[in-house]
């Protein structure tokens, strides 16, 4: 796919505004939980993102006053009672290959949360880039309170990146609820603002990227997720590899003469 003027989703809200992917789900009677078509669809389009031209960021926005209360306890959580280890295999496999999809989607992702978001809602938030809540945003990875596992979707390895090991295991292991303060006070979310400016402000952000040079944070996303696994000294080569190949984009070029020319740049992705 190279383009998704056209996109129509059947398991959860989409629209192009401008430059930014503006994504929600649609369920908001339910607070917003995930089906087993939901996932696969949210999976397959944050794939499709790696080849799309139109779509320079993307806003996952929440809608009816909440982000999303996870997997539904009807339509997912009572199926895998009966599934047998292969099922449950395919299962977890596919809700881990949304987190992965995310991750190396190009476009640096805006989660902007309200209300509940729980279980695969948080992970959802937690695989963003940047992160807004209202003062009503309530977070929890609440796995341990139906008898799995904390160690859900890559929660283990993204979430203490984040916010910390210890403060991390809390969570994980308690699976209560992380208030907007505490998660903007460990850093989890970037700044708190209020409920009925809360969409507004996340699509400002997503636009601001969107106008900025693409290909470079395109690369600046591929180096903060690769450099987990580097020494210093594999980072800093890494990093000079990839200044090197932005320094031949035209959109350093533009910066260039509009610095000569006391103009702002209009960066343009190539």
């Amino acid at each position: 796919m190279t383009g998704f003027a056209a996109f129509a989703p059947e398991h959860f809200r989409f629209r192009l505004d401008g430059g930014v992917a503006v994504v929600s789900l649609d369920r908001p009677d339910r607070k917003n939980p995930l089906t087993f078509e939901s996932y696969a669809e949210l999976r397959d389009f944050f794939r499709a993102l790696t080849g799309a031209d139109d779509v320079k960021a993307v806003a996952f926005v929440p809608n009816g006053g909440n982000f999303c209360s996870g997997g539904d306890v009807h339509e997912i959580i009572g199926p895998l009672v009966e599934k047998d280890i292969k099922g449950l295999l395919a299962f977890t496999r596919m809700t881990g290959d949304l987190v992965k999809a995310m991750r190396a989607a190009p476009q640096p992702i805006v989660a902007a949360v309200d209300g509940v978001a729980v279980g695969a809602g948080a992970i959802v938030a937690m695989a963003s880039d940047l992160r807004l809540a209202t003062p009503a945003a309530k977070t929890a990875f609440l796995f341990t309170r139906v008898g799995l596992a904390g160690c859900d979707m890559g929660a283990c390895a993204i979430l203490p990146r984040i916010i910390g090991q210890g403060r991390a295991a809390e969570l994980l292991y308690t699976g209560r609820s992380m208030t907007a303060d505490e998660g903007a006070s460990w850093g989890f979310y970037n700044r708190i603002v209020d409920a009925d400016a809360l969409e507004s402000e996340a699509l400002a952000l997503a636009r601001s990227l969107a106008a900025g040079p693409t290909f470079a944070h395109m690369m600046t996303k591929t180096q903060l997720n690769h450099e987990w696994a580097m020494s210093p000294e594999q980072a800093i080569e890494a990093e000079a590899q990839a200044q090197a190949i932005c320094m031949q984009t035209r959109d350093f070029e533009r910066a260039y003469r509009a610095f000569v020319a006391k103009e702002n740049p209009v960066f343009e992705g190539d």
